[in-house]
């Protein structure tokens, strides 16, 4: 029987990867100061910051929130309607849950319905521009991060705060180091300092394994869907998870120490440009969100696309 590091209780979450066990109580204490740990380590925001959580209704999302409000600190949500109906109508039950949440805890959410706010849904807009070649990820991931920087910007927002966990970033970090795709490297961070009109962006979540954060939902009893998105069927980040997975197994920390030591070469220059390229930015004519095209950013492009053709 594993115990309680901390008390020597029977254990309730045993995490190899620190060869650490708590109960449920001590758990829950963890977590939240893990998160402020991180939070400070790499200098996310200040207590006096606006905080908008990007809430989807799943466990990493509504229990990101849930930390940053035991924290306390300024943390209001927002959630993306996209239209995305599987088995379990996807988006209604994401939706209803999140609403869910924030009326159980007296907290504010935003809530954006792509639908009504242009005229399309996310799986329509990928059919009519194409973009999404059989699946809308790409259009899906556009519209959010338009919707999600206007929505911070519009509020006077200082910060946008994403759920992405280790698993998340690690298989990032693998397709992108598989490719060896150097702008990602560089880009890919806790924290992706504010620019031209962009929000700044944090994962507060980002050493924090998957199964901690499920672990975390289910004993603070958070409710969340369990489904994933119909669309992520098949995609090549399921099939890198499913590929770290089998290390993890055998080498229990193997994904913490791949994300860590990227972090630390990163910060030591590694993936640095021998030569800066400097690339002109505007700000699009539509929405007034910068972007490197002379007119329209991307969003506003692809929404004026479809229009014309209605």
């Amino acid at each position: 029987m594993m115990k309680c590091k901390k008390c020597g209780i029977k254990a309730s979450v045993n995490m190899r990867h620190h060869k650490m066990a708590l109960c449920k109580e001590h758990y829950l204490e963890w977590i939240p100061e893990q998160t402020e740990r991180f939070i400070k380590k790499y200098e996310m925001f200040k207590r006096e910051e606006k905080i908008l959580v990007a809430v989807s209704g799943g466990k990493d999302s509504l229990s990101l929130w849930d930390i940053l409000i035991r924290l306390g600190y300024q943390a209001d949500g927002v959630y993306l309607g996209l239209g995305i109906d599987g088995g379990v109508e996807y988006s209604h039950e994401s939706q209803k849950l999140t609403e869910q949440f924030a009326q159980q805890r007296n907290l504010k959410l935003h809530i954006v319905d792509v639908e009504k706010e242009y005229g399309q849904s996310i799986p329509m807009l990928a059919e009519k521009t194409h973009r999404g070649y059989g699946k809308p990820c790409s259009v899906c991931g556009l519209a959010k991060r338009h919707e999600m920087n206007r929505i911070a910007r519009d509020l006077g927002y200082d910060v946008l705060a994403t759920g992405h966990n280790l698993d998340d970033e690690a298989a990032v970090l693998f397709g992108n180091t598989l490719s060896w795709e150097g702008t990602y490297l560089q880009r890919q961070s806790p924290v992706l300092a504010e620019s031209n009109g962009l929000a700044r962006k944090v994962k507060p979540l980002c050493r924090f394994y998957e199964r901690d954060m499920a672990a975390y939902a289910m004993l603070s009893g958070i409710e969340y869907i369990y489904e994933e998105c119909p669309f992520s069927v098949g995609s090549t980040s399921i099939y890198y998870k499913e590929m770290l997975n089998q290390l993890e197994n055998q080498r229990p920390g193997a994904k913490l120490t791949f994300y860590l030591r990227f972090l630390e070469a990163k910060n030591s220059g590694l993936f640095a440009q021998p030569i800066a390229v400097e690339f002109a930015t505007h700000l699009c004519q539509k929405c007034g969100q910068p972007t490197s095209a002379p007119d329209l950013c991307s969003f506003c492009r692809m929404i004026e696309k479809v229009s014309l053709e209605n």
